[in-house]
């Protein structure tokens, strides 16, 4: 259906069977030899033309040559010197061997062209002018016509064409060679696999494709077998970059799906980019190299590419090489990956954006991957997230890609939900929310138990990464419970306001009952935070004593069959029996470290309270002695002073009894 003219073996066509001539020569030879790096006609006439390529040299003659190109016709009549017999083009597309092909044509020897050579000589015939104008059925327009009758209605001669492009730039793209074997790869490619038979896709079983092929390529395939939808991905995995780019572009304009186109850009990364899978690869080891060969047909062989990962960074040209290549793959897949969500899985993606930060990709493609991420974030693990940080002097892992990570989680999970086209069944979709959420929260916690045991992870990016959730994305706090024991065990100079700062992320009425007792009994928590799991615990006991008594009397009341307790016990099967003397084991186990912990709190609060009772008594006996130290000075100078006035007042008479003596006198006297 595909196949080249010269594979089906039909005859009857003009190109069929591949050999091409010129009916028009005037020089007759019997071909060319060949010495060292020198081509000589054979032929009565000596050579008048040397036309050198490069390291090659060809020893030709003038007028078939310039009979049939315009390029050298005007060469020769520029350099105005009919004697010139030599011209230099370095710059010819397809080289020597193309040129060789060229010349044949000129002087009517036949050439046979094949899918591997044809794209070469189109571009000789191209740059040598070899038109119309010249002579009727010229070489552009026979190898233009094998080209589009042979070549584009074969899937294995259109890949092999286009793999032969990548040395011809630009004059592969100008011609539309590359742009029409892309359309043609693409359109066989999005056919009906029904109607395609294997044996048209012209390769070997792979060593590395899909595990549909797996499953049938130990079997020849007939025209009954059923050709799997993912049939293409390894003959177009071997082209470069630039032009499986152009592939993927056309399948997607023909309306693919995007799950597929996905699933084929995730085998293309994995057999370019090594790393991708092997983080340990290292550049220069060539045993990556596996895997990375493919056949090809039409005269070219067999061809072998494949990078490697770099880790150490680049230690030679080599190495920069590579690590620039890699970085044009991992640029060129991000930009042509599906929009749709679940077009590629979350670990691709991951380890896409790992390569991404260590090869320094554009910032503008890693916040697009970031998003991309954030996307499906639900279905990453934990193995994906270890991301190594490589800025220095920095955490081990990156966890600031993972606060972006969840960021972009928690903007697409608020606008799916505040999108004006809401899903037919809203209540299913709340539910996968909550449940995309719950996932992502273990996730996290998770995270944060691997990255606590790093002694650079400040207590600020803990605490952001770990409160970034909302509260109802976690429905039990044992996870970050397990991360803060971690980050505690790991960093024990933390202060006690720092701690108490880290345990304010948790919710002590979140965990479970063996996450109380490892509480209860953790040296490393604050006082304040035991006594907090356990007075929760307390009230789940007693909630769950107050539901199971209650539940009781209900099955009492509507069970009259059930006569007692020993009745119920014996219906009740043996592993919820040892389960529940286990928990009634446990619960008496810890009322008794809480009355403990009461007792030990009453009688720090009673020796508090004396201590404060002695203190006031020392301080009231000490304000007390100076006021009586005070008094006692005060009343011994009032003394001292009443006893000279004493002796004074005895001596001299005061001024108020003399006149009190005089005027008793005078009264005394008026009365007589």
């Amino acid at each position: 259906m595909w196949e080249s003219e010269s594979e089906s073996g039909a005859a009857g066509r003009e190109y069929g069977t591949g050999l091409l001539t010129s009916t028009k020569h005037s020089v007759k030879t019997e071909g060319f030899q060949q010495r060292g790096n020198s081509w000589y006609v054979s032929a009565d006439i000596p050579s008048d033309l040397l036309v050198q390529i490069g390291e090659a040299n060809f020893y030709l003659h003038k007028y078939p040559l310039l009979s049939r190109s315009g390029k050298l016709n005007r060469i020769i009549y520029d350099s105005r010197d009919p004697d010139l017999n030599k011209i230099v083009m370095d710059d010819l597309p397809g080289g020597p061997e193309a040129f060789e092909l060229a010349a044949k044509f000129c002087y009517g020897i036949a050439i046979d062209l094949t899918a591997g050579n044809i794209s070469g000589l189109r571009c000789t015939a191209e740059y040598l002018e070899m038109t119309e104008d010249l002579e009727e059925g010229n070489l552009i327009f026979k190898t233009e016509a094998f080209l589009s009758y042979v070549v584009l209605s074969s899937w294995r001669d259109s890949i092999v064409v286009l793999k032969s492009c990548e040395n011809l730039s630009p004059w592969a793209e100008n011609l539309q060679i590359v742009r029409r074997c892309s359309e043609s790869i693409a359109w066989k490619a999005c056919a009906n696999p029904k109607g395609i038979r294997w044996s048209y896709t012209g390769r070997r079983a792979p060593q590395v494709s899909s595990p549909k092929w797996n499953d049938m390529k130990d079997s020849s395939p007939t025209r009954n077998q059923q050709v799997p939808p993912d049939w293409w991905f390894e003959d177009v995995s071997v082209l470069r970059i630039d032009h499986f780019v152009r592939v993927i572009t056309a399948i997607k304009v023909k309306g693919m799906r995007y799950e597929l186109i996905g699933t084929g850009i995730m085998h293309y990364a994995t057999k370019w980019l090594p790393g991708l899978m092997n983080d340990t690869a290292i550049a220069g080891d060539e045993g990556s190299n596996s895997g990375n060969s493919s056949s090809s047909s039409g005269g070219v062989g067999s061809w072998k590419g494949g990078l490697q990962m770099i880790v150490s960074g680049p230690r030679d040209g080599t190495s920069t090489l590579q690590a620039k290549d890699q970085r044009m793959i991992i640029e060129s897949l991000i930009s042509i990956i599906p929009p749709q969500k679940d077009s590629v899985s979350c670990s691709f993606l991951l380890k896409l954006l790992r390569m991404a930060n260590m090869l320094k990709v554009a910032l503008a493609l890693i916040t697009e991957l970031e998003k991309r991420v954030g996307m499906q974030f639900e279905q990453a693990t934990l193995a994906d997230l270890l991301i190594p940080c490589y800025n220095k002097n920095d955490t081990v892992y990156d966890v600031d890609l993972v606060q972006r990570l969840l960021e972009h989680f928690l903007v697409q999970e608020q606008t799916e939900s505040s999108s004006p086209s809401r899903p037919p069944f809203p209540d299913k979709h709340a539910s996968s929310n909550i449940n995309a959420k719950t996932r992502v929260a273990r996730l996290v916690d998770s995270y944060l138990t691997e990255v606590s045991r790093d002694r650079n992870l400040s207590l600020t990016k803990f605490q952001v990464l770990a409160e970034a959730l909302p509260e109802s994305a976690r429905t039990s706090d044992d996870g970050l419970y397990r991360a803060i024991d971690s980050y505690l065990k790991a960093h024990p100079t933390l202060t006690e306001h720092e701690r108490k700062r880290l345990c304010r992320v948790m919710d002590c009425q979140k965990l479970s009952i063996d996450a109380c007792m490892h509480a209860a009994q953790n040296e490393r928590l604050p006082l304040r935070v035991v006594v907090q799991v356990l007075f929760s615990e307390q009230v789940k006991i007693s909630n769950a004593l107050s539901n199971s008594s209650l539940k009781e009397g209900v099955e009492s009341h509507y069970q009259p069959m059930v006569p007692n307790r020993k009745t119920l016990l014996e219906g009740t099967p043996q592993s919820f029996q040892e389960g529940w003397a286990a928990a009634k084991k446990d619960i008496n186990t810890l009322k008794f470290e809480l009355e403990t912990v009461k007792t030990k709190y009453l009688e720090l609060q009673n020796d508090m309270e004396n201590l404060q009772k002695q203190f006031d008594r020392l301080l009231k006996q000490k304000h007390t002695s100076a006021w009586t130290s005070g008094w006692k000075k005060l009343s011994k100078l009032t003394k001292m002073t009443n006893v000279e006035n004493h002796d004074i007042s005895h001596q001299l008479p005061t001024s108020e009894e003399q006149n009190r003596k005089t005027t008793t006198r005078k009264w005394r006297n008026s009365i007589s």
